[in-house]
C-alpha cells in the first residue's frame, strides 16, 4: 500500500479553522472530527482524509443526495488550494453516506451493465459529480463486453454504458424544459382588473359604465 500523500498534520488544522468558521458563521448545529482514512474500498475510493459530521443539522447536509455535503466539500478544497486531481484525497462523509453512496453506484453500474449486456443499448446514467462517476468507470474497469464513457458538459455530464464494440458515442439525456406556469400567469392577470384583464375592474371602481363618477348625470331642470 503506498504512502498517504496528504495527511492530518499536514491538512487537518486548516480544515479546522475553515469548517469552524462556516459552523460559527451560519449558526448551524453540527460537529465534525478529521479522521484518517479506513481503507474500506481501495480499489474505487481511498481517502487519506476522512471529515466526519454529526449533529441536529447533518440531515441539512445530507439532503438531495448530500449536494450541501458535497458543495461544502469542494469550497473547502479550493480554499486549501486541493488540486482537483486530489479532491478524491480528503472526503467529508456524514452517517456513512458517502460509504453506502459507493456501495450504490457499485451495484448499479453492475445491475446497468447487465442491462446492456442483455439488450445491446446504451444505459444512460443522471448527471452526478466527477467522483461518482469515477466510481462507476471503476467499477466496470473489469468488464470486456461493455465500456463506460463520460459524455455532457457542465451540470449534465453523465456516464453512458454501451457495448464494447459500439463506436459512436450517444448523446447525453437531458430533462424536458420547464413548462410554463399558466395558472399563475393567469391568476396575475385576474388579479389586475377581472377575467378579461382590461379595464372592467377599473370603471367599477370609478362608479359605473363609461367612467363616470357617482353614476348618471344630473337632470336638467326645465
Amino acid at each position: 500500500m503506498s504512502e498517504p500523500k496528504y495527511s492530518i498534520a499536514e491538512v487537518g488544522a486548516d480544515l479546522e479553522d475553515f469548517l469552524g468558521e462556516v459552523v460559527r458563521l451560519g449558526k448551524f448545529d453540527l460537529s465534525f472530527d478529521v479522521t484518517e482514512g479506513q481503507h474500506q474500498h481501495p480499489e474505487l475510493e481511498d481517502p487519506d482524509v476522512v471529515v466526519k459530521f454529526s449533529g441536529q443539522d447533518v440531515d441539512l447536509l445530507l439532503a438531495n443526495r448530500g449536494e450541501v455535503l458535497l458543495a461544502l466539500e469542494h469550497v473547502a478544497m479550493e480554499v486549501l488550494g486541493i488540486p482537483s486531481e486530489d479532491h478524491s484525497l480528503i472526503c467529508f462523509d456524514a452517517n456513512d453516506y458517502r460509504l453506502l453512496r459507493i456501495e450504490e453506484l457499485r451495484i448499479s453500474a453492475t445491475t446497468a451493465a447487465e442491462r446492456v449486456k442483455q439488450s445491446g443499448k446504451p444505459f444512460h446514467f443522471m448527471p452526478m459529480t466527477s467522483r461518482e462517476r469515477r466510481i462507476i468507470h471503476l467499477s466496470l474497469r473489469g468488464e470486456t463486453e461493455v465500456k463506460s464513457l463520460s459524455t455532457g458538459a457542465g451540470p449534465w455530464r453523465q456516464v453512458v454504458i454501451m457495448p464494447a464494440d459500439m463506436e459512436q458515442v450517444p448523446d447525453p439525456v437531458k430533462p424536458p424544459p420547464p413548462q410554463p406556469d399558466f395558472v399563475a400567469r393567469g391568476r396575475g392577470d385576474r388579479d389586475r382588473g377581472g377575467h378579461g384583464g382590461g379595464r372592467g375592474g377599473d370603471r367599477d371602481r370609478r362608479g359605473g359604465p363609461g367612467g363616470r363618477r357617482g353614476g348618471p348625470p344630473p337632470r336638467r331642470r326645465p
